[in-house]
């Protein structure tokens, strides 16, 4: 009788055996919907960037020289219009250091050494390097002969 049969699996009599692939099947999804959500959590938790652009590459503004930084000493040996050749070894130092030090104060915001080579129509470097000049030679006391500075007369 089939009806025995039937009844049988209906009332609690064995399990039908499982599919060993169905079980493969079912961890490989799980496996793929676990990663799924890692990668949605991960995206977002992960903060947003700021779409940055580089500066545009200008040239820079005409008045560049009035607006430089700060005064940076300079490093000259000699400086046109100051006969350093006519001073004392230990003058001639003095000057040269004290000109390469000290900042023009025109407003260039360089050394009265490269104003005055650089800038030749600069009204103050002149005067500023000539007493310079002199203030050291009287300090020393010994001058060979110091010839008129650029723009004496």
């Amino acid at each position: 009788m089939s009806s025995t049969d039937s009844s049988s699996t209906e009332t609690g009599g064995a399990a039908p055996p499982r599919d060993p692939g169905a079980l493969k099947k079912g961890s490989a999804a799980a496996a793929a919907v676990a990663l799924a959500l890692l990668a949605l959590l991960v995206w977002g938790l992960n903060p947003r960037q700021p779409k940055l652009t580089p500066a545009p590459l200008k040239p820079p503004h005409s008045p560049c020289a009035s607006w430089a930084a700060d005064f940076v000493p300079s490093n000259l040996t000699s400086v046109p219009g100051i006969p350093l050749n006519s001073l004392p070894q230990a003058a001639r130092n003095r000057v040269l250091l004290r000109l390469n030090m000290e900042p023009c104060s025109c407003g260039c915001k360089q050394s009265l050494a490269v104003c005055r080579s650089g800038n030749l129509s600069c009204p103050i470097s002149p005067q500023a390097s000539d007493a310079i000049v002199k203030q050291e030679t009287a300090e020393t006391g010994s001058v060979k002969a110091v010839a008129p500075a650029h723009g004496s007369p």
